[in-house]
């Protein structure tokens, strides 16, 4: 049982540590390019589907916000909305870059396209009026990032001069993972190009945490990635690995499975629909073990969005549902097809 502790921590720390290096250099990127999506997503409704999904499977929440904050705005349709729930898969999309990498750019693909049409279809059958919600204010928009300049040259050396407690830590920890992975006591053992990768991202992780100005690492890397986003992926993914090891070594929930595949896709589905980021590590765990088939996956990731869904669940609960709902069904067909093809 402690070889089994021990094991379940390495590869939590090991997931973790890539999942942040990965919401760094997101939330780096999304500040630079502030305004970018708001003027696409403004433009033709073939637009905005495209530019939704594309919004949607970049990893973390952050795309979601923005569409959900334009159809707030009555800038983007529900069609637009639903395109972009269904390509996203929240922060469990760092996690299975780092446990499944190959699969998940499949996954990726797939959830892109699937978006797409459900976003078409969903527009087609709820008419061309629907685009915006009813709310109090016109609405509210999430994660707007202020003018930053996030390499301040002449501000630099001055700032580790003064070094705050949040860049210090931060370092720390960048630099003591990039040490356990270069000495291979944290992911691979054996040098490979998921192992590289891994050491890059950490890199660009730790030249962002060196050079971005005070107020940028303490509003955005601080306060939003590390203590809100990382504690979380942590406990979900250790506590899922843990979960997964004593079901099957013990419980011999494996056979189960394996005999009820249909349910387990309804399963993975009704779990999706908590707007939560973390339940969907179980299904994605059990993929990555050989235990599901890829159309349970497919289907979990199809519906479960990650935290995209709580700015329209706290402003229009009628449109959180309706979304909701059409994702439900989307993943479950597409689940149950996948099961007969023998995905």
């Amino acid at each position: 049982m402690i070889d089994t502790l021990l094991d379940s921590l390495a590869h939590a720390l090991m997931i973790t540590g890539f999942v942040f290096g990965m919401m760094l250099v997101i939330e780096y990127l999304n500040v630079l390019t502030q305004g970018v999506w708001q003027r696409g997503l403004s433009g033709s409704r073939w637009q905005q589907y495209l530019l939704a999904v594309l919004l949607g499977v970049t990893p973390g929440c952050l795309g979601a916000f923005a569409v959900v904050s334009l159809y707030s705005h009555r800038v983007v349709s529900l069609g637009a909305v639903v395109a972009a729930m269904v390509a996203t898969s929240g922060d469990e999309a760092f996690v299975m870059l780092s446990m499944i990498p190959e699969t998940a750019l499949w996954v990726f693909l797939l959830l892109l396209v699937i978006g797409l049409l459900a976003g078409v279809l969903t527009d087609l059958l709820a008419g061309p009026g629907r685009g915006g919600c009813e709310m109090e204010g016109g609405g509210m928009l999430y994660h707007e990032q202020e003018t930053c300049n996030c390499f301040p040259r002449g501000m630099i050396l001055e700032q580790w001069r003064h070094c705050s407690l949040a860049r210090a830590v931060l370092m720390l920890v960048l630099s003591l993972f990039a040490l356990g992975l270069g000495a291979g006591r944290l992911g691979p053992a054996e040098w490979s190009w998921l192992r590289v990768t891994l050491l890059l991202t950490t890199s660009v992780g730790l030249f962002i945490v060196a050079t971005v100005p005070d107020h940028f690492l303490k509003e955005h890397l601080w306060q939003h990635v590390a203590r809100v986003h990382v504690p979380k992926i942590f406990l979900w993914t250790f506590g899922a690995i843990l979960l997964m090891h004593v079901l099957l070594t013990y419980l011999n929930l494996g056979d189960w499975i394996a005999d009820n595949p249909l349910l387990l896709v309804v399963l993975a589905c009704v779990v999706g629909l908590v707007p939560e980021s973390g339940p969907h590590l179980v299904f994605l765990t059990l993929y990555a073990q050989g235990v599901v088939p890829f159309s349970v996956l497919l289907a979990s990731s199809i519906v479960q969005d990650g935290h995209g869904m709580l700015p329209l669940l706290a402003e229009s609960r009628l449109d959180f549902f309706r979304v909701k709902g059409i994702n439900f069904i989307v993943g479950v067909v597409v689940g149950l097809v996948g099961i007969l093809m023998g995905w």
